[in-house]
C-alpha cells in the first residue's frame, strides 16, 4: 500500500446494475470507465476501495423473455451474465466482485430490510384494481394490455393511450381489451399491495436534509443540479411507493405473509439497489476483502462490521434516468431500516454520437465488442470519454473526427512523443542530474483534486497543457543542435528533464490509461507510480530502458469500420416504406382539417396520476382566461417537473371525456413511432420561442 499524507479512506463504490436482458452498450461502458478512473485515483492515494457490481436479474420482463426463449429465468440471466467479462476486461474496468440480485445474499438482505421497515411502521397495505389475464394467471401491467381505442376506434392500442389519435384513457376504457401475452380477455380484479410510506413527515424531513446536505468529507451528497431537482420533487409532494408485485413474478418473495395468503414479491426496484450490498457481502464472504482485519486479533473483518464502521463511505455512480430511485427510495429505505446511507450519488448524462441518439441501423451506435474486435485500443476510448466528462450532469457526445484528433494529437503527438524524442539524446539511458520540475508538485496536487471531483476533462486539459510546455522547451533547446555543437552533456540534461516530466504525466494519466502507464513504467524502469511518488524525480544516474513504441494512431479506416451500418440481409423481400412505423391516414380536404382547432398551450402545472404508471395530469393555459385539465400518457418519457413552464400544442375543441381519474378537456400532441419494436420515445410537440398561449396553429 503506497504511503499517503492523508488518512486512509475506506470506500465502497458501485455503478448502476445493468438489467440482465441484454448485452452491455456504450452507455454502460462510459459509466464503468468513469467509476473505474475514480477508483484507480483513490487507490493511487493509498485508500482502501471495494468496487463491486452485479446484474439486475428480476422482474416481469425477464420472466417473460426467458419463457419466450425456452429458458428458466435463471438460465436466461446466466447466459447474459456469462458475456459480461469480455466487455469489462476489454476496457480495463476492474471490479473487485461481480454478482447478481438473484442470489442468497440479496434475498437475505432484501427481506431483512423489509422487516426493519415494517417494524418501523413504514409499510402499509392498500387494495388496488388491476387487469388480470385468466389464461396466463397473472396481473397485467398496462404495457401488456391492448384493445380498440375508445375515441378513434384504432385497433391494437396500448392500455393507457392511443398512438393514432393520442387519446389518453384507463385500461378499463379500452374496447375489447386483450392480453398481449395470451390474447385472452382480461378480468378486473382487486389485489392487496404493499407500500413504503415515502410520504410520512419524518421520511420527507430526512430526505430533504439528506439531498441538500453534505457527507463526512464536507462534499455535497448530490450535484447541485440534482439537489435542485430533489427540491422540486418535494414541492410537488411525495407519494407512497408500491413495492409489491403479484405471482407469478421472477423476484424475491415478501416474507411473513399470513398463512394461506397469496404469494407476493418485491418490486424489482426494491431489491435492485440492495444488490450493491449483496455483491459486497459476497465479496467479503468469499474472503476477497483481504485489506480488512481486526487490529488486535488479525482475523478477517466481516461484511456487517465493515458496513457498521462510520468511516466507510458508500459512493454510487449512476445515469440521470434513475435518479429518483437512488436519491429518494434508496436512502430512505436504508435510513429507516437502520443502515448506512450513501455518502455520495454521482450522476452523469447520456452518450450520443454526433449529437444523435444511438441507432445501430443508422450506423450511429458504438458496439463495444465491435470496437475491440477491430483492434481499436480500449484506452483511446477511455481517454476520449474522460476528456468529455466533468462533475456535472451533462451528456457526452462522441464525434469520430474529434475522437481521432484528441487521441492522435494528445496521446501520440504530445505525451508519447516526449519520451520517443528525448530518450535518443541520453547516452545509455542514464539520466543526467536535473532539478525537480518547478511545476511538478503543483500539477500533481491539481490533478488529484480534479480527479476527486470527477472533473476528468479539465484534468486532462491541464496535463496536455503541461505536455505542450515540455515539448516547447524541447524544441527551443534543440538537443539535436547541441549534439552537433559538441554539447552532449547539455543535450542529455535537457532530455533528462523531459523524461522526468514524462514520468510526472504518466502518473497523472495512470487512472485513465492504466495499461499505457504500465508500459511507460517499464520503459522508465520506475517503481509503480502513485500520488506519493508522482512528483519525485527519478534522479541522476537512473537508467531508463530502450524505447519501444507505446501507442499507435487512430486511422480513418478503423472509424469507418466502426460506424459501418450492419449489412442488409441477403435477398430482402420488397417492403413498403412506412414513415414513422405506420401508414398515412386517408386523404382529407382542407375543410376536414379546419374542423380541428389546434392551439398553443402553456403547461402551468404537471403531476403524476395516482394509480397510473402511464398518465400525467397537465394543467394548461390556452389563453382563454381559465385553465384546462388534460391527461396524457407520457409518464414513461417525461418527469412532471420537466414540462412545467413549457409550451405545447393541443386540440382545443375536442369534446371533454370523463375518465377514471377525472375529466380530460382536450389533447396535447406528441410524436412516437408506430412500431413498438422501434427505438422507444414519446416527444411532446414544443413550439419555437415567441409563440404565445392561445395562438392558433394553422
Amino acid at each position: 500500500m503506497p504511503a499517503s499524507t492523508t488518512p486512509q479512506r475506506k470506500i465502497f463504490v458501485t455503478t448502476a446494475l445493468p438489467y440482465a436482458n441484454g448485452k452491455f452498450h456504450i452507455g454502460h461502458i462510459m459509466e464503468y470507465i468513469q467509476a473505474d478512473i475514480w477508483v484507480r485515483h483513490q487507490r493511487m492515494g493509498g485508500h482502501m476501495v471495494h468496487f463491486v457490481g452485479a446484474d439486475d436479474a428480476h422482474g416481469a420482463p425477464i420472466m417473460i423473455a426467458a419463457e419466450k426463449a425456452g429458458r428458466t429465468p435463471q438460465q436466461f440471466v446466466g447466459e447474459i451474465a456469462a458475456g459480461r467479462k469480455q466487455y469489462l476486461d476489454g476496457f480495463h474496468v476492474r471490479f473487485d466482485n461481480w454478482h447478481s440480485t438473484d442470489s442468497p445474499e440479496n434475498t437475505e438482505l432484501a427481506q431483512g430490510i423489509y422487516r426493519k421497515l415494517k417494524a418501523a411502521g413504514k409499510i402499509s397495505t392498500r387494495t388496488i384494481e388491476q387487469f388480470y389475464d385468466p389464461v396466463k394467471g397473472m396481473f397485467l401491467p398496462d404495457r401488456y394490455i391492448k384493445g380498440e381505442c375508445p375515441t378513434c376506434h384504432a385497433k391494437d392500442q396500448y392500455g393507457d393511450s392511443c398512438e393514432v389519435c393520442s387519446s389518453v384513457y384507463a385500461p378499463t376504457d379500452l374496447i375489447n381489451p386483450y392480453s398481449t401475452l395470451t390474447g385472452a380477455t382480461p378480468e378486473l380484479r382487486s389485489s392487496e399491495h404493499f407500500f413504503f410510506k415515502l410520504s410520512d413527515a419524518d421520511v420527507v424531513e430526512f430526505l430533504k436534509g439528506w439531498t441538500q446536505g453534505s457527507n463526512a468529507q464536507g462534499q455535497p451528497r448530490l450535484q447541485a443540479e440534482m439537489a435542485r431537482k430533489a427540491g422540486e420533487w418535494f414541492e410537488a409532494g411525495m407519494n407512497d411507493w408500491d413495492i409489491s408485485r403479484e405471482a407469478p413474478y421472477f423476484g424475491i418473495e415478501i416474507p411473513d405473509l399470513p398463512e394461506g395468503a397469496p404469494r407476493k414479491y418485491f418490486y424489482v426496484w426494491l431489491d435492485a439497489p440492495i444488490g450493491y450490498l449483496a455483491s459486497l457481502k459476497n465479496h467479503f464472504d468469499k474472503g476477497q476483502a483481504k485489506d480488512h482485519w481486526h487490529e488486535a486479533s488479525r482475523t478477517p473483518l466481516g461484511f456487517d462490521e465493515f458496513m457498521a464502521d462510520p468511516a466507510v463511505e458508500q459512493v454510487h455512480f449512476i445515469g440521470k434516468d434513475i435518479v429518483y430511485f437512488h436519491t429518494l427510495f434508496w436512502p430512505a429505505m436504508l435510513q429507516f431500516s437502520g443502515r448506512k446511507t450513501p455518502s455520495q450519488v454521482n450522476v452523469h448524462g447520456f452518450i450520443t454520437v454526433s449529437g444523435e441518439k444511438m441507432s445501430k441501423s443508422r450506423g450511429t451506435g458504438i458496439d463495444p465488442l465491435k470496437y475491440l474486435s477491430l483492434g481499436m485500443n480500449p484506452e483511446w476510448l477511455r481517454y476520449y470519454i474522460a476528456a468529455k466528462l466533468n462533475g456535472r450532469v451533462e451528456d457526452v457526445d462522441f464525434t469520430a473526427e474529434d475522437f481521432m484528433a484528441r487521441v492522435n494529437a494528445d496521446l501520440i503527438g504530445k505525451y508519447v512523443n516526449i519520451a520517443s524524442r528525448a530518450v535518443k539524446f541520453i547516452p545509455d539511458g542514464l539520466l543526467a542530474e536535473s532539478p525537480a520540475h518547478p511545476k511538478a508538485a503543483g500539477l500533481v496536487a491539481q490533478i488529484r483534486a480534479l480527479y476527486e471531483s470527477r472533473d476528468y476533462g479539465k484534468a486532462l486539459r491541464e496535463i496536455m497543457a503541461f505536455a505542450d510546455e515540455v515539448n516547447l522547451g524541447f524544441d527551443s533547446a534543440a538537443p539535436w543542435k547541441l549534439v552537433k555543437e559538441g554539447k552532449r552533456a547539455e543535450a542529455a540534461r535537457v532530455c533528462s528533464e523531459c523524461i522526468e516530466a514524462f514520468k510526472i504525466m504518466t502518473a497523472c494519466l495512470k487512472p485513465v490509461l492504466p495499461e499505457l502507464a504500465a508500459q511507460a513504467e517499464a520503459f522508465l524502469n520506475a517503481p509503480s507510480l502513485d500520488w506519493s511518488n508522482a512528483a519525485t524525480p527519478l534522479g541522476a544516474g537512473h537508467q531508463v530502458g530502450s524505447y519501444k513504441h507505446l501507442m499507435q494512431r487512430v486511422e480513418d479506416k478503423q472509424l469507418d469500420a466502426l460506424f459501418e451500418p450492419p449489412a442488409a440481409p441477403a435477398a430482402p423481400e420488397p417492403e413498403k416504406v412506412v414513415p414513422g412505423g405506420e401508414e398515412l391516414a386517408p386523404t382529407i380536404t382542407i375543410d376536414d382539417f379546419t374542423k380541428i382547432d389546434l392551439r398553443i398551450a402553456k403547461i402551468v402545472n404537471c403531476e403524476a396520476v395516482e394509480g397510473s404508471t402511464k398518465l400525467l395530469r397537465l394543467t394548461l393555459d390556452v389563453g382563454e382566461g381559465r385553465e384546462r385539465n388534460v391527461f396524457s400518457g407520457i409518464a414513461s418519457a417525461y418527469k412532471p417537473e420537466e414540462l412545467v413552464g413549457k409550451l405545447t400544442v393541443m386540440v382545443a375543441n375536442l369534446a371533454p371525456r370523463k375518465m377514471k381519474f377525472g375529466v380530460s378537456e382536450g389533447m396535447v400532441l406528441a410524436a412516437s413511432h408506430g412500431d413498438e419494436k422501434a427505438e422507444p420515445g414519446i416527444y411532446v410537440l414544443n413550439p419555437w420561442p415567441g409563440a404565445q398561449p392561445g395562438m392558433r396553429v394553422r
